[in-house]
């Protein structure tokens, strides 16, 4: 979600899976309530903040739950999906795994993921909103609980707008108006936007729905390709930026989102879009002089963003999950939420957990922002695809880096768009 991920692999490849790990021979998925147990978390937290945050409550819940105790295993967002692979086919999987909605598809599409809607209390129920729960949900089953949520932020120079003479206020921010800027800002020498796009798909897809974007009809692997006007429009306005107006530094698309900040601490660019979790490194990493600010949500004909929420499910075929939904309905309660969260830089999927993030950050450091940027965060039509995974990868990576580099036009990246998803879904 917020962190490369490695090539990942087709989740319709995956074979006929052994049964998931477990720690009793019982195969009811709940076994003995007075059972002792121990249940392995996989985590991929990696910040310093974040993984003491979790670590936190897992130490909390076993203090106070002696009979089904947690165990911390620390695992890699850079590996995970291959990870889960190996793990299923050995029947070795972690009773509780952290993941991302859009990796998870393909599981829970081949039954490997647990059921969770008759173990999750009604209080996480009702606590989420039906637009995140439909990332993880299909035909009235639930795969997963979502936890945290990214989102698609502008950060600025405060001094470099204010002496160009930018005031920006309101609720949103419209494409036009950053492209004014990033041009009013472009001088001297210097841009103004830097934009990391390395691996750029995620933020052409979830900035995408911005214009009512698709990419995709239908779902699993009956979805079709649908890449028209409203899907090229980011990569559109991206490029006119890059090309036609100069305002952003070519070098920066080719650079990851955190490569380009050292440059925006110099002053070498004015703004950047970035996933909202950077706030937690400019804020570590930047000059104490350096005056920064996050900027209100892109707004194109909405501000609507994919919600790709970080998650928690369990296997199927494990054999403790009513104990590790019992887990998960702790994790998701708000101050445990808000912990991770606030360590994460990320949006809580809650509104009781935002709103105590809100109170102990007073909404600085672009906190009021950034949990703004979360009101209209929803499920897309790529997370109901099956091989999105090996499409992200495969095709549509190395596609838009080439139109980003000017290697193609925006009609010959349509066409490998669309064609490449027949040549993975065949």
């Amino acid at each position: 979600m917020k962190k490369v991920l490695t090539a990942l692999l087709a989740a319709g490849a995956l074979v006929t899976l052994a049964a998931c790990g477990g720690n009793s021979d019982d195969s009811s998925g709940s076994g003995d309530p007075n059972e002792k147990v121990t249940l392995k978390f996989q985590s991929l937290a990696f910040q310093k903040s974040t993984v003491a945050a979790t670590k936190k409550i897992v130490a909390d819940w076993n203090a106070a739950n002696p009979n089904i105790q947690v165990e911390y295993v620390q695992g890699s967002w850079d590996s995970v999906h291959d990870q889960l692979v190996t793990q299923f086919q050995g029947g070795t999987a972690p009773d509780i795994i952290h993941d991302e909605s859009a990796d998870i598809t393909g599981f829970a599409n081949q039954g490997y993921l647990a059921d969770l809607s008759p173990y999750l209390s009604q209080e996480t129920k009702d606590a989420v909103s039906q637009g995140v729960w439909d990332t993880v949900s299909q035909d009235g089953k639930i795969f997963a609980a979502p936890t945290l949520l990214q989102s698609y932020a502008v950060f600025a120079n405060s001094a470099a707008l204010k002496q160009a003479g930018i005031t920006v206020s309101g609720d949103s921010l419209s494409w036009d108006d950053l492209a004014a800027n990033a041009k009013k800002l472009t001088a001297g020498g210097k841009f103004g936007l830097g934009w990391g796009l390395k691996s750029p798909t995620a933020t052409m897809l979830n900035l995408g729905l911005n214009f009512d974007a698709k990419y995709f009809d239908g779902s699993g692997r009956d979805a079709k390709a649908t890449i028209g006007d409203a899907e090229l429009e980011v990569p559109k306005r991206i490029h006119a930026m890059a090309y036609d107006d100069k305002s952003i530094d070519p070098t920066s698309l080719t650079q990851s989102g955190t490569d380009v900040l050292p440059g925006f601490y110099a002053g070498k660019y004015a703004m950047v879009v970035a996933g909202n979790y950077v706030a937690q490194q400019i804020l570590a990493e930047a000059p104490k002089t350096f005056q920064w600010q996050v900027l209100p949500p892109l707004k194109g004909t909405s501000t609507k963003q994919a919600a790709n929420p970080q998650t928690l499910s369990v296997p199927a075929e494990g054999k403790h999950i009513e104990q590790a939904a019992k887990f998960i309905d702790y994790f998701m309660k708000a101050d445990n939420l808000a912990a991770v969260g606030q360590g994460d830089w990320l949006i809580p999927t809650t509104q009781a957990a935002r709103d105590a993030v809100q109170q102990a950050t007073g909404g600085k450091n672009g906190w009021e922002q950034i949990l703004a940027g979360g009101a209209e965060l929803t499920k897309a039509p790529f997370q109901s695809v099956e091989n999105y995974p090996q499409w992200k990868d495969q095709i549509a990576t190395p596609a838009f880096q080439q139109y980003l580099a000017n290697k193609l036009d925006a009609a010959e990246l349509g066409k490998k768009l669309s064609d490449g998803w027949g040549q993975v879904n065949n």
